[in-house]
């Protein structure tokens, strides 16, 4: 797989934009780490290469365990390694990525709205929005991750 082109040089001004929504994420006040697992669970959801290896190295050396890692997609099954609001955050990115199917059921927002106060569920989803956007970006444009680069060097 070769990249296409590159969007960040061809559309600086588009690719800011999205940075600025990244910052807003990371100053919103919610974890870095949860917000990192939700970007996670929404990339391996789209089969996103190229930031499925991004925020699994940013996570390990965030200090997240690898078994907490290996378990995400099964997130559900997993029993007590993630906590109430990873667990909520991950259910709540799953049904928002796949809108189309789910069209985010009340009973999905209700158990959001348990653990998240409005702003923050509103945060997520923002978090949860960029990086649908930036998963169809990689992979329409065919970024290349790190390991795919180390491993040709």
């Amino acid at each position: 797989m070769s990249e296409r082109l590159n969007y960040n040089h061809i559309a600086p001004a588009g690719a800011k934009a999205l940075g600025g929504v990244y910052g807003y994420v990371m100053q919103s006040g919610l974890p870095a780490t949860l917000v990192t697992l939700a970007y996670l669970r929404v990339s391996q959801i789209n089969n996103c290469a190229y930031c499925l290896d991004m925020h699994t190295r940013d996570l390990l050396k965030s200090g997240v365990k690898v078994e907490k890692l290996a378990l995400l997609q099964a997130w559900a099954e997993a029993g007590d390694l993630f906590d109430d609001r990873e667990r909520a955050a991950l259910a709540w990115a799953e049904t928002v990525t796949r809108v189309a199917e789910t069209n985010v059921p009340d009973e999905a927002y209700q158990a959001a709205r348990k653990v998240f106060s409005e702003r923050e569920l509103v945060d997520l989803t923002i978090a949860i929005s960029l990086m649908n956007a930036y998963n169809r970006m990689s992979i329409s444009f065919r970024n290349t991750p790190q390991a795919a680069l180390e491993k040709a060097a």
